[in-house]
């Protein structure tokens, strides 16, 4: 009876996880014996970024914002071009944003524009390629 109750506890566990993974919802990240349950965020430049508020953009560098350091595994170039924000990548570029840098997943901010079907962004990407 026990190994039956684990068993479908475990079932139900798997179900879970693969639910959150195929929703691209967060998953809780679980650190240390207190099992506390830490909820993992995109940070406010890349948040920006995907909202496309380029004066916000624009202020956070000039603050000092890093332009290559990641969040969830990707760059803020990522972000723009899978969110097709060509100006701000246009910006990111000129703050020196690296293009060829790939995402924890292994993609580079290219594939992500051809993923997202990102026109405008690939036109950035590819004229900053030829520079």
């Amino acid at each position: 009876m026990r190994k039956t109750i684990l068993t479908v506890a475990m079932a139900c566990g798997m179900v879970f996880t693969g639910v959150l993974a195929s929703t691209g919802m967060a998953q809780p990240e679980v650190y240390g014996e207190s099992n506390a349950i830490v909820a993992v965020e995109i940070n406010a430049f890349c948040k920006a970024i995907v909202q496309g508020d380029i004066e916000t953009v624009k202020q956070m560098i000039a603050q000092g914002e890093d332009v290559n350091k990641r969040s969830l595994g990707k760059t803020p170039a990522h972000y723009a071009a899978r969110y097709n924000k060509p100006e701000i990548l246009k910006v990111l570029i000129a703050n020196g944003a690296k293009l060829k840098k790939r995402c924890a997943q292994g993609y580079t901010v290219k594939k992500y524009a051809e993923l997202a079907d990102a026109k405008e962004v690939l036109e950035v990407i590819n004229a900053a390629m030829k520079k």
